[in-house]
């Protein structure tokens, strides 16, 4: 049974009142970080990125700009777990009853939600808390949505994950795993939809993630700083110009900006409908199974990204540079690490992914 929506506006007031975001399609370098991102937008079950680099090189920056860049959602307007007003597999079990007894539902449109995990935050804080006195006392579920419930739909940002509780990174991993929350408290239970594109980010200096954990994320990517003087000099003046001037700088980038749009709108269509010859297949497991990759997690990652590669380019079948794009950061944080090994992880993938599909070898400049 389809559900009855009443849709209106995002008031415009609040459009007027918003802060002015920085553009994605201004950001200068950093093409691993901007990659790994819109291919999560488009395909979320690539299970989230770790970004790992130095400070300062606009890893927030960004993916608060990808939130701003995505098209705005259908939500139902008093449900606080930013339910789909068409989809059942993305409703609260409330709206979903509320859909059965063909009640009319209050939709407004909304920008996609981005949710910053502080370092500090609670179990609580993060999965919501069950007002145990309330439900004893009046029959009812009383239930306090934590982060996850703001987030689904959404993109979750932990910035220093690797500096969080390893308690909480597994229930944010399970959580963006399954699509679900779960609270339970003196044998009260209650779940609601939490679908999200979980991005962690930190500095490799404080710290390294377990490898348990940081083999749940799909993606990794590094970042650096830019050492290019003339790069360093167009980043500045990008961001100066921004400062200075948002709606002029932003008005510059406006149509860029909905073409990058409509192309992750397009790709998340098309996704469905892109292939990949089994003879690919089979040679993305061989790459995996000759570094030693633990467990399926790396062959079904790659596959996943190469194929959200291919409808962001606009074909349906996925081709070996697709899959040499993304392989490395499907990849690269998978690898038993050798204390004694002298070559990276990302060149070590690379240089058996042109092994396996008998590609040459890159002329050094």
């Amino acid at each position: 049974m389809s559900p009855t929506a009443v849709t209106t506006d995002t008031p415009k007031a609040t459009i007027a009142g918003r802060r002015p975001v920085f553009p994605f399609t201004a950001i200068v370098g950093q093409e691993e970080m901007k990659l790994a991102l819109l291919l999560n937008v488009i395909d979320p079950k690539i299970g989230g990125v770790m970004i790992m680099g130095d400070r300062g090189t606009g890893k927030s920056t960004t993916i608060r700009a990808l939130a701003d860049l995505l098209p705005e959602i259908e939500i139902v307007a008093d449900d606080p777990f930013n339910s789909d007003p068409k989809d059942p597999e993305l409703m609260s079990d409330g709206v979903r009853e509320r859909v059965n007894l063909s009640e009319a539902l209050p939709v407004i449109r909304r920008k996609v939600q981005m949710i910053d995990l502080p370092l500090g935050a609670t179990e609580d804080r993060v999965c919501g808390t069950i007002d145990i006195e309330k439900a004893l006392a009046e029959g009812v579920k009383a239930f306090e949505p934590g982060l996850l419930a703001k987030a689904n739909r959404g993109i979750l940002y932990v910035d220093e994950v690797n500096l969080l509780d390893d308690h909480l990174v597994d229930v944010l991993l399970d959580s963006a795993a399954s699509g679900w929350n779960t609270v339970e408290r003196e044998g009260i239970s209650i779940r609601h939809p939490a679908r999200f594109v979980l991005v962690g980010s930190g500095n490799p200096e404080e710290g390294e993630l377990r490898p348990q954990l940081l083999d749940r994320f799909g993606m990794h990517a590094e970042i650096r700083t830019v050492k290019e003087p003339n790069l360093r000099v167009q980043i500045v003046e990008q961001r100066t110009a921004f400062d200075q001037n948002p709606p002029h700088f932003l008005e510059e980038y406006k149509i860029s900006q909905e073409e990058l749009q409509q192309r992750i709108v397009d790709a998340q269509e098309r996704l469905s409908s892109v292939e990949m010859d089994y003879d690919l297949r089979v040679k993305i497991s061989q790459v995996c199974s000759e570094l030693d990759v633990d467990g399926l997690r790396g062959d079904i990652v790659t596959n996943r990204a190469a194929k959200a590669l291919a409808a962001l380019e606009g074909h349906t079948e996925v081709t070996v540079d697709d899959i040499s794009r993304v392989i490395t950061l499907c990849l690269r944080h998978r690898l038993r690490k050798d204390p004694l090994e002298s070559i990276d992880s990302g060149s070590k993938v690379q240089k058996v992914f042109r092994q396996v599909f008998g590609l040459p070898e890159p002329e050094d400049n």
